[in-house]
This record gives C-alpha cells, sequence and structure tokens, in this order.
C-alpha cells in the first residue's frame, strides 16, 4: 500500500479511478521506474485504462527526464566561458524540441486532413496511383516452367555456415535494399538505415494480449486517454498526441489476394516470400503492393498516417488498401517513432518473429494483458506434433521430387535431400513401431536419433541446409505445379479434374523442420512423446518443460516486465517457474481487492447436496450415477433461487456429456433430472465448435431478457471460461462443479511433474535436510504446481463474473475439498473476503444452510434495487 503522506501521482485516468486502481498504477509506475518485473493482479473491470495510465505516465516522465538529461550533458565542460556553455544548451535544445515539433506538426497535418476529406477522396486518388504502378512491378515470365524448382547449388562448411555466397538469394536488389531501410534483417549484409527515413528509436511500451479481439478492445480504451505533453513546443495548439502502433502477422495485414485468402499463416508466409522474388519464372508475379526503392516516400507517408491517429489492425490494413502499400511491411518503418506497440503473444514471445518485425526490447517496457496463460502459452508456440502421416507423405513427395530433379542437383543437394527422405522413412517406421507396441509414452532422444536412417546425420548440418537451401518451398511449389498441369491435361481432354487437397495447408516440409529443429534443444528442455492425435492418426509430440529459458531473452533484454490479469492466483508459479533466476527483490506483486461491497459476493463452499450426500468429484467417483443425480437436485434447487442466469462449469467436455446423458435417463414414471432443470430455466450446453459460441450466447441472453431465466452449462477451458464476460444477469450465479485437476497418469504430465521434482532437488543442498527430506520437499513442489494449475483454471472460470462496482453475484464451489484451507488458500483474495467459513466435520454448511443464504442474499438484493429505482 502507497505512504498515505505522499503526495498521489497524477495519471491522467479520463475517469475517477478508485482506491485499488490507483494501488494498481503506483505500483505498475515504481516497478518500470525500478527496472522490475511486476506480476500483478486486478479483478475489477478498468485494468486496461489502469495499465494504460500507469505506464503512459511513466513514460512521458521518463521522456521528460530524459530530455533535461540530454540538455545537461552540454554543460559538462567548465572550462568554457558561461556563455558559451549556456550557447551550446540553448542551441541544442531548439535542435531537440524543433525535430519533435516538426513531426508533431505532420501528424496534426494528417489529422486534420484525413477529418476534412474522411479519407474517401484520399482512396480515390491513391488508388490511380498505385493501380499505375502495377504495370511496373510485372515481371517477364521465362519459358522453362520447371527451373524455377531447382535447388541452388550448395556447398556445406560447417555445421555454422555454408560456403555459398548468400548474394544468390531470390530477393532483387530494390527489395534487399528496402528491407534493409525497413530494419529488416537481410542475408547478404548487415541492416542499414536511411537517415532521411529513420526516426529515433524512442523508448516504447509493448503491449501483448492474447487475441487480436482483446488488442482492439485495448485499443479503444487507450482512444480515451489523454496525456501531458513530455515537452514544450511553445504552441498551445500543437498537442503530444499518443504514437500507438498496432503490429500483426501477413494473416491481419497483407492486402494481396493470392495470399489473404489463405487459411494458415505458415502457408502466407510461404507464399508472401515466393512472391518477392526478382524474377519468379512460375505463375506468380512479383507482389504489386511490395514497396520498391522509388517508393520511401510512400513508405514515410505510411509512417506519419499510422502514427498520425491511433488505428487498430484492420485500420492498418485499409490504410495500406488505400495508399497501395504493403502494410505489414511498410508498417516497420513507424516501430521506432511510436510511444506504445500492441502486438499478440506469438509476435513478442518468439525470438525469431521479433528478428523478423525489426523489434528490439532493448530499454524499452513490455506489459502482458490477460497473463494467466503465459507459461502455457510459451510452451504451446515452443512444442511441435508430427503425425506418421505427414511424415510418409512427406517422404513420398521427396522421392517423386528426386525422381525429376537428380540429374539436375549439384553439389552437396542431392546428398542432402536423400539425406532427409531416409531420415524420415526411419522415423515413420520408428513411430509406427511404437504406435503398435502401446497408446503413448516417452521417447528417448537416444532412440530417436538411432532409429534406422538417422544414424549418421548431422541434425545442425541439416537444420543450416534446410532454412538456407529453401528445400521446403522448393518442392510444395513443383508439387502444386505439376497438380496444375495434370488438370490442365484432363480438362483438356474433357474429363473432370480430381479434387486436390487444399493447396492454403502448412507446406508438409516446413512444419516437419520445425520438429527437427526441436530435437536439438537440450533434452532438460524439453521431451518427444509418442501416442495418436484426435484422429487417432499416430504422431511425435515435442512437448516443452522449461519455459524459462525461451522468455529470458525478453526479461533481459527489457527494461521492465510487467505481467498482468484479472485472476493471477496463485502467483507462486510465476515467481519460481517463469523467473528463478531473478533475485526476490527484482519481483513486484500486487493483488487488487475488488470494488464491489463485500455484501455483494457470496461464494460458497459446498460439500453435500440436498439428501446430504457428499459432494467428492475424484477420478473414482466422479461417475457414480447416484453422485450425478444429486448434482442435479442442487442445480435444480440452485435455480430455484438464483434468479436470471446461472453458469455452470465443468471440467471436460466429455465429462460434461457424460452428466447429461446420466440426467436425460428417466427414471420410473417422473420427470428426469434434465426435464427437472429445464422447467426452472431454459437450459444452454456450450459446444467444443468455435462457430457456435457466439450463437449460444446470444440466445443465452435472450432468453434471460425474457425473464425466465437460462442455465448455461460450460467447460474450464473452454470458449466460455475465458474472454467473455458474464457480469449483471448473464452471471447471477456461477457454479464450479469439482476441481478440474489435469490428468496426471499422462506421458507429459509425468514428464512435467517430474520436471518440475528435479528442478525443486537441484535447488536444495544439505542444509535443507536429509536425503529424504529433500526428496519429500521436491514431491511438494510437484504437489503444489500440480494444484496450482488446477487452481488457475478454477480462478480463470469464476472470475467471468461481477465484472463492475454495482455488481452482484453467487459463486458456488461444488465439491467437499473446497472447504480445505490449503484449496481455499489459492482463490483470489476478492473471493476470499466473501467465502462463507464453516466446519464440515460439525455438521455445518448443510444445503439448507445455503439455500437459506443465498435466498436471503438474492431477496436483499431485490430490495435494494427497488428502493434505488
Amino acid at each position: 500500500m502507497a505512504d498515505a503522506t505522499k503526495t498521489q501521482r497524477d495519471f491522467h485516468h479520463p475517469y475517477t479511478p478508485y482506491s485499488i486502481q490507483l494501488e494498481f498504477m503506483d505500483a505498475l509506475y515504481e516497478a518500470v521506474e525500478n527496472g522490475c518485473v511486476g506480476i500483478f493482479e486486478s479483478p475489477t473491470g478498468g485494468k486496461s485504462l489502469s495499465l494504460i495510465c500507469g505506464a503512459l505516465t511513466w513514460l512521458r516522465d521518463h521522456k521528460s527526464r530524459d530530455l533535461e538529461a540530454q540538455l545537461q550533458t552540454e554543460d559538462g565542460d567548465s572550462d568554457e566561458p558561461a556563455w558559451v556553455r549556456e550557447y551550446a544548451v540553448k542551441e541544442k535544445k531548439e535542435q531537440i524540441l524543433r525535430a519533435k515539433t516538426d513531426l508533431e506538426e505532420r501528424l496534426k497535418a494528417i489529422r486534420d486532413k484525413e477529418a476534412k476529406e474522411k479519407v474517401l477522396s484520399l482512396r480515390d486518388n491513391d488508388t490511380r496511383a498505385f493501380k499505375k504502378t502495377r504495370k511496373n512491378v510485372e515481371v517477364e515470365l521465362e519459358n522453362d516452367d520447371e527451373a524455377q524448382f531447382v535447388l541452388d547449388d550448395y556447398e556445406s562448411d560447417d555445421e555454422f555456415g555454408s560456403k555459398r555466397q548468400k548474394e544468390s538469394d531470390d530477393y532483387s536488389p530494390a527489395v534487399r535494399e528496402l528491407m534493409m531501410k525497413l530494419g529488416m534483417p537481410d542475408s547478404g549484409a548487415p541492416p542499414r538505415e536511411d537517415p532521411e527515413m529513420e526516426l529515433p528509436d524512442e523508448t516504447k511500451i509493448f503491449f501483448c494480449s492474447r487475441t487480436h479481439s482483446q488488442l482492439t478492445q485495448f485499443v479503444n480504451e487507450l482512444r480515451r486517454v489523454d496525456m501531458p505533453p513530455s515537452f514544450s513546443s511553445g504552441d498551445e495548439e500543437l498537442r503530444e498526441q499518443i504514437k500507438h502502433l498496432s503490429l500483426g502477422s501477413r494473416k491481419n495485414l497483407c492486402i494481396n489476394p493470392a495470399v489473404a485468402k489463405l487459411k494458415s499463416v505458415t502457408a502466407m508466409n510461404e507464399k508472401c516470400l515466393d512472391m518477392q522474388k526478382s524474377g519468379t519464372k512460375g505463375s506468380e508475379k512479383r507482389c504489386q503492393f511490395l514497396p520498391t526503392k522509388e517508393d520511401q516516400v510512400v513508405v514515410r507517408d505510411f509512417r506519419d498516417h499510422a502514427l498520425a491517429t491511433i488505428r487498430d489492425i484492420e485500420d492498418l490494413s485499409k490504410l495500406g488498401k488505400t495508399m497501395g502499400t504493403c502494410p505489414y511491411y511498410a508498417v516497420r518503418a513507424a516501430i521506432k517513432p511510436s510511444e506504445i506497440v500492441t502486438l499478440p503473444y506469438p509476435l513478442l514471445l518468439q525470438k525469431s518473429a521479433r528478428e523478423a518485425l525489426g523489434i528490439s526490447l532493448k530499454g524499452h517496457v513490455v506489459v502482458i494483458d490477460e497473463a494467466h496463460n503465459l507459461i502455457d502459452a510459451i510452451s504451446s508456440i515452443h512444442s511441435i506434433t508430427v503425425t506418421l502421416t505427414q511424415l510418409t507423405r512427406c517422404r513420398e513427395q521427396l522421392e517423386i521430387y528426386l525422381a525429376k530433379f537428380r540429374n539436375r542437383l549439384k553439389g552437396s543437394n542431392k546428398v542432402y535431400v536423400m539425406q532427409i527422405s531416409r531420415l524420415l522413412g526411419g522415423l515413420a517406421s520408428y513411430l509406427e513401431d511404437l504406435s503398435n507396441g502401446g497408446k503413448e509414452g516417452e521417447v528417448q532422444p537416444g532412440d530417436l536419433l538411432a532409429a534406422k536412417g538417422t544414424d549418421q546425420i548431422n541434425f545442425f548440418k541439416l537444420q543450416n541446409y534446410l532454412a538456407e537451401s529453401k528445400l521446403a518451398r522448393k518442392l510444395e511449389g513443383y508439387l502444386i505445379h505439376t497438380e496444375q498441369k495434370q488438370a490442365e491435361q484432363l480438362q483438356r481432354r474433357g474429363k473432370p479434374a480430381e479434387q486436390n487437397k487444399p493447396k492454403d495447408s502448412v507446406p508438409m516440409l516446413t512444419h516437419l523442420q520445425g520438429f527437427l529443429l526441436a530435437l536439438t534443444n537440450p533434452s532438460d528442455e524439453g521431451k518427444v512423446f509418442y501416442g495418436r492425435t484426435e484422429t487417432k492418426d499416430a504422431c511425435f509430440k515435442y512437448m516443452l518443460l522449461d519455459p524459462a529459458f525461451h522468455f529470458r531473452g525478453v526479461v533481459e533484454e527489457a527494461r521492465s516486465v510487467i505481467l498482468a490479469g484479472g485472476t493471477m492466483q496463485p502467483m507462486q508459479d510465476y515467481t519460481t517457474h517463469l523467473f528463478p533466476y531473478l533475485p526476490r527483490e527484482k519481483i513486484r506483486t500486487l493483488s487488487c481487492g475488488h470494488v464491489i461491497p463485500k455484501d455483494n459476493l457470496l461464494a460458497w463452499p459446498m460439500a453435500m447436496g440436498p439428501t446430504k450426500r457428499e459432494f467428492q468429484f475424484t477420478f473414482d467417483k466422479r461417475m457414480d450415477p447416484n453422485l450425478i443425480a444429486e448434482l442435479g437436485r442442487a442445480i435444480a434447487n440452485i435455480c430455484t433461487v438464483v434468479p436470471h442466469g446461472v453458469v455452470c462449469f465443468f471440467p471436460s467436455y466429455a465429462y460434461l456429456s457424460f452428466v447429461i446423458a446420466q440426467w436425460q435417463k428417466k427414471l420410473g414414471e417422473g420427470l428426469s433430472v434434465w426435464d427437472r432443470l429445464g422447467q426452472k430455466k431454459e437450459i444452454f450446453q456450450e459446444s467444443s465448435e468455435k462457430s457456435s459460441v457466439e450463437e449460444t450466447l446470444a440466445e443465452y441472453a435472450r432468453e434471460i431478457d425474457s425473464g425466465k431465466g437460462a442455465l448455461l452449462l460450460s467447460v474450464v477451458g473452454g470458449k466460455m471460461s475465458e474472454g467473455i464476460n458474464f457480469n449483471d444477469n448473464l452471471g447471477r450465479g456461477v457454479v464450479m462443479i469439482g476441481l478440474p485437476f489435469p490428468n496426471a497418469q499422462t506421458p507429459e504430465w509425468k514428464a512435467k511433474l517430474q520436471h518440475v521434482e528435479k528442478v525443486a532437488y537441484d535447488s536444495l543442498d544439505e542444509t535443507s535436510g536429509s536425503l529424504s527430506q529433500r526428496q519429500a520437499l521436491a514431491k511438494a513442489a510437484g504437489r503444489e504446481f500440480y494444484e496450482n494449475a488446477c487452481m488457475r483454471a478454477v480462478n480463470q472460470s469464476i472470475g467471468r463474473a461481477i465484472r463492475h462496482r454495482e455488481d452482484y453475484a453467487t459463486i458456488i464451489l461444488i465439491d467437499k475439498r473446497y472447504t480445505g484451507q490449503r484449496i481455499q488458500d489459492k482463490l483470489p483474495g476478492w473471493i476470499k473476503t466473501g467465502l462463507v467459513n464453516f466446519d464440515v466435520s460439525k455438521g455445518e454448511g448443510q444445503f439448507g444452510d445455503f439455500m437459506k443464504g443465498c435466498g436471503a442474499f438474492f431477496r436483499g438484493k431485490k430490495a435494494g434495487t427497488e428502493r434505488t429505482g
């Protein structure tokens, strides 16, 4: 808590912030100022504004102090006369302010122009301009259609490089020159900057969230904020507007129809790179939107337009179409002068993605929102699955390629292609043998690398070859070319062409290349497993076990990293498994309370049902028909006393389906449990189909508005448990059924727990106790990690309710284990304050007690609403 005597910092919040929001912004400011990692939890609505105002207030203060420091440096030579030093300071100040003022004047002129013309006239003028340019980028096609698929000569040097001159890549000199100007890595020379185009690299905030929809919401909140300037221009009308930039993948920013129509991001990347070649010999022409050497003015103009107003990712795409230039590449010129950059998880968490975009985190601030699933996100990004079908099909494709071009491949190409084919065949045979012998299990790296066809292969040299030779693109291009020719021949003969597989899938060899790269990682970072996919196809899966290693680069490069979320408890996992290398004083944590009054929440751990049957949804008891019937009776009673909307969260889709099937069974002449529930409220069920979520929610809301009320059966970790707010009547009751522990008997979870226990044991020395005591402590660390994974999912689901100060709800935790102190300690603080405590061993906490307490809770809310209404 901040010192009461300390003057409250002004965070320029567009509204009057609550005290807990001020506490949140203060903690964020101090963490950034002191170069710390911050882990902050704020369940209250308005978290985005708190992040924006806290971070931007620090940024403007920092820029102002930095400007003063720059001016002070000129005053350091005491040998000069005072008037000389004063003049030097004045001259430098004017120079710095002139540069800043020039930029603000240009941006203001753009804002004024856009306000008058509404972009419509710009679209008409610029469309004519870029249509004229298109003719200049088309290239002549060569006659030898298949020559483009032949690999360039390749001679390996060692596993760390090759003798091949990289100037012979597929980029034209104009494209390569522009790539350097935009800060993009070039294979032939280090990046260099064009002084005329470049602006200073300002200290900035990189704001990251899971999805573009969440980032769009953040951008809308950013538009509400007005920050004081970091410098004085002397012109009262000239304000230093917030300079924001949205970054995205080609999926969000590509404006070329031939690329944008593809569904896979990887396929779009490959297609885009193909269309950047200076002399493509196939049917594709070089992309007409890619800026050329002559388009410097257009790129600079795009940069200024991107910064002039706060735009989301869709706005940048439209701007690119309007100006006739590729926003995916042109946007990079705006990174350095921006103050706040928004981007999704993968673009920040993958080092290769940051390098491709020309992003440096050095000295900047990283803010990660919705960070409750950050550990899982890092693990997912660096994990990969390959199936037996993919291995077999890719080998077949390579054999077809070899049969065609064997005599045209020079240097080491033939050797490497045959080596890759042999490797894929060996992996496929090994996987087939494993899948025939058992359902799933762990694969030892030594066994995998000793499989037939994989021995005597240098994986580092092979990775280098795949990266430099562009074999994956050549192979995929040739296969598509062959299929197109076959279709044309059939058409000439009057026969219908065969329906080929979609061409927008990820090039298979590109995907397998990622798996081969994972195999070169240290064995203590990840493990390889075999098993089957949902479609029953045998597969290898590489799973990352140590997310700290891959995230460490972000932490060590950035000035400060802030993790924020509505539900971050239990926080121990972040300090233990994501930042084990940081001293405790470099980590700041804060768990804010809720803005609601304490009497707006009733949280009840339900240990037994209406007929006093104990609720324990453990793995060995949860399928008991009597337990499931008791659950149905309990929910039916809950629906009687809780008005409007009730949301129930089940541990999995499979268990939800099983419970519904049990409830729908009729026992004797009476109504089934399902029928009785339907009499209380209209029932809705979450489906695993993504497309049905919005439709289900809309129907659920309509039924509540009609007055009957509704019951929504959802799943922990499903679409309804994240990113959707059940505020007000949508969620007057939230019910959590059981504890959604993951299956600890799967090979993946066994490996995770073994890894956690090993890390914990290795951190202990003899002063920590005897061997058996240290082993017990390691086992306890594994148990803690396992429980935390479960409770993080619980907290995320039940945190969907109560989203503002006047909101109220009851949260019902159905399982006897919720009455235990160990589990309750892992609940968010604001829920613990509203938790009803009782001693089950003394007969307290009966179902009737809940019904009385819940009825009184909602009667009191109804009476309060009527008085204020």
